[in-house]
């Protein structure tokens, strides 16, 4: 234990050590993934609830993984509206962490070859280093440095897979999907695989993310959304298609050994999910206030990579992001300090997580808060 002891001491020290914590009564929760907004919507659970008025709730437990008897009408309609919605095929998972630890291992080898960003999320790295298969990062969003890899390595490999966010958790800015088409359309054995967690419900017109968004639903191979966050549900899904659905059935071991969603869950997530074509209106209120609190912060002459509703305040140092947030927690603002190993070294900051839910008037305050 001694050893354990040291080392959160090593971390308190260097102002890295993490702890659970509930979030306080406050005016302004900016550290919230609801990005439309619909957690706590009264109306919207009723709504919900009403359409089991004249029967049973789904059930509120699965009991097993999907391949035994885990699996239910539930779960089967939730996929049957994803494929509606994309076009393709879609399989879920337990959440995105399941997703992205499980895929990758699933269809890369030693025949494949993994081009990822540089800021992929955590989840990503795991399933990559999951696979075994070789891999090299790229410098965040350079697809010149990409299109060198591509021409160094692409041939000597049965396919290659370029993996990225569409937003990044982190800096949310987005990732050149249009770029990143072109070069897969010049090699043969290319498959992009896209993890959309931050972008579903909040861009498209249908809510289906940057891709949707940017007109580039169908050159993408492996696309992975979550209902965790915009959906305000638990889960995670991969629209890809008939091939890669059964061979993930086959091989995916997250899937095949997790106990499944419950139905009530599932159910939940079909009935957001079905709306999110309706909800245009949140969205541009989400990009206004959005805009409206990155340049306040640019106004301040701090760098702003965000081009999203994650809006990064960076500090630099992880005493000063826990000093801002412990002030901004004071007045009523519950935000949290990112630090170092989450983002790069001297790159500690607030993350600012806006939702649709939250007032102009919420961000005018935010903003009177702000070292100037």
């Amino acid at each position: 234990m001694q050893h354990f002891q040291t080392r959160l001491e090593q971390l308190a020290a260097q102002n890295q050590l993490r702890r659970l914590s509930r979030i306080p009564e406050c005016r302004l929760n900016c550290s919230s993934n609801d990005y439309l907004g619909l957690s706590r919507s009264a109306k919207l659970q009723a709504e919900f609830l009403n359409r089991f008025s004249d029967r049973h709730l789904p059930a509120f437990g699965s009991t097993s993984s999907r391949l035994l008897s885990g699996n239910s009408e539930y779960h089967e309609a939730l996929e049957a509206t994803l494929q509606q919605a994309y076009g393709r095929p879609a399989l879920l998972f337990n959440s995105g962490y399941h997703a992205n630890i499980g895929i990758l291992p699933a269809i890369a080898d030693k025949n494949t070859l993994i081009l990822a960003d540089k800021l992929v999320h955590a989840s990503l790295i795991d399933g990559i280093r999951l696979s075994g298969a070789p891999y090299k990062r790229f410098r965040h969003n350079d697809t010149a440095q990409l299109a060198r890899l591509l021409n160094e390595h692409a041939a000597q490999y049965r396919h290659v897979i370029i993996v990225t966010e569409s937003i990044f958790s982190m800096d949310g800015d987005l990732a050149p999907l249009a770029e990143l088409v072109n070069l897969k359309n010049r090699h043969p054995n290319i498959l992009i695989y896209l993890d959309e967690a931050h972008a579903v419900g909040v861009y498209g017109t249908g809510g289906l993310g940057l891709a949707e968004h940017d007109a580039c639903l169908k050159s993408i191979d492996i696309l992975v959304g979550t209902f965790g966050k915009a959906a305000s549900s638990v889960g995670a899904y991969a629209i890809c298609n008939d091939t890669l659905k059964a061979y993930l059935i086959n091989t995916m071991r997250p899937l095949i050994f997790s106990t499944a969603l419950p139905p009530l869950n599932a159910a939940w997530s079909d009935f957001v999910f079905q709306k999110f074509p309706f909800w245009q209106a949140k969205r541009e209120h989400l990009n206004h206030i959005s805009i409206k609190l990155r340049t306040a912060i640019q106004q301040r002459g701090l760098p702003m990579p965000s081009q999203s509703n994650v809006v990064p305040y960076i500090t630099g140092s992880n005493q000063k992001a826990e000093q801002l947030a412990a002030e901004l927690q004071q007045q009523g603002c519950y935000v949290l300090p990112i630090r170092p190993p989450t983002v790069p070294r001297n790159t500690a900051r607030l993350r600012f997580s806006l939702t649709a839910d939250m007032q102009e008037s919420d961000i005018d305050w935010l903003i009177s808060l702000l070292p100037v």
